[in-house]
């Protein structure tokens, strides 16, 4: 089945080459080479230009990622096709200075009335309805919160028994 929208790959001589050697010669990685194959089976000056349906059934690949490999040599040409970045993954943002110092405040400060304690999402909301800081999540909070159930300063408290007498 194809599609009208799809993205033609088109290959020059020295590409086309260098993608047969990767393939065939060398210790690569075989997502490199699956990429590689895709590429060389998805030419259209090729000798056999084949559907993604038939690229995906014959190299045993989603057709997902024929597509995405023919968007990306489409995009950022062979290098970028073949050297794929690697992913970078979440970067969370840590309030510093005068947010962090009002998270903080409110936790050591009495929970509200008709609770017993601060519940997360209450302290997120809390300093952005005083509008002293901007709004932020409630994970942000937890990430930022240091752990303050226990008291480091008593020995009788935690569940090492260091310092303590064996039997008590």
């Amino acid at each position: 089945m194809a599609r009208a929208d799809k993205v033609v790959v088109r290959l020059a001589g020295d590409q086309r080459h260098a993608l047969d050697r990767l393939r065939q010669t060398g210790p690569h990685p075989a997502a490199l080479r699956r990429r590689a194959a895709i590429l060389l089976h998805a030419d259209a000056r090729g000798p056999d230009a084949w559907t993604d349906d038939d690229i995906a059934d014959h190299l045993d690949t989603s057709r997902n990622t024929v597509m995405r490999v023919r968007q990306e040599f489409a995009a950022d040409g062979l290098d970028a096709t073949r050297h794929r970045k690697k992913p970078t993954g979440r970067q969370y943002r840590k309030p510093d200075g005068k947010p962090e110092a009002q998270l903080i405040a409110l936790a050591c400060s009495a929970a509200p009335d008709g609770r017993g304690k601060w519940a997360m999402k209450l302290r997120a909301d809390k300093p952005a309805e005083r509008a002293v800081v901007a709004p932020i999540d409630p994970a942000t909070a937890w990430r930022t919160l240091p752990k303050t159930t226990s008291s480091r300063g008593s020995g009788n408290r935690g569940s090492s028994r260091r310092g303590r007498p064996w039997r008590s």
